[in-house]
């Protein structure tokens, strides 16, 4: 196993740690608020730390069985990670500020620009280390 799935596993790993820690954070908000549940940014921070966390394995699959080098599978696969993390991390900050129920709406042009970049870079990382996975075993390369 290369160094790029070994990180990529890693990621995936502190990730599903990230989400378990936010079910703590959920759990908690459940038990205490008059309404019995969490604000929706939390329980939307929860569920995607979870989502992203298996993503992040199917990439490390991707990554492992990619006939690129490691650095570009690498670079690839920590675009997309770095995206996961940034939509994650966002979530968390609306659950901690309770601002919002409804980060789009009322967007600012950095929300757009910003949302541009997520799909760009995770549909992008994604297509690099799927091209890499048909070069490597449809042996197009």
């Amino acid at each position: 196993m290369g160094t790029d799935t070994l990180v990529t596993l890693l990621a995936a790993s502190l990730i599903f740690l990230l989400a378990l820690g936010l079910g703590v954070w959920k759990y908690r908000q459940m038990v205490t608020r008059p309404e019995r549940l969490a604000h929706p940014y939390v329980d939307i921070a929860h569920r995607a730390a979870l989502l992203y966390s298996f993503a992040t394995l199917l990439i490390a699959v991707f990554v492992e069985l990619s006939a690129w080098p490691t650095w570009v599978n690498l670079t690839a696969a920590m675009v997309v990670v770095f995206y996961f993390l940034a939509a994650i991390g966002s979530y968390i900050l609306h659950g901690i500020l309770q601002d919002t129920t409804n980060q789009l709406e009322h967007p600012g042009p950095g929300l757009h620009i910003s949302m541009v970049l997520l799909i760009a870079g995770e549909m992008g990382g994604f297509a690099v280390l799927l091209a890499g996975f048909v070069a490597g075993w449809f042996e197009l390369t």
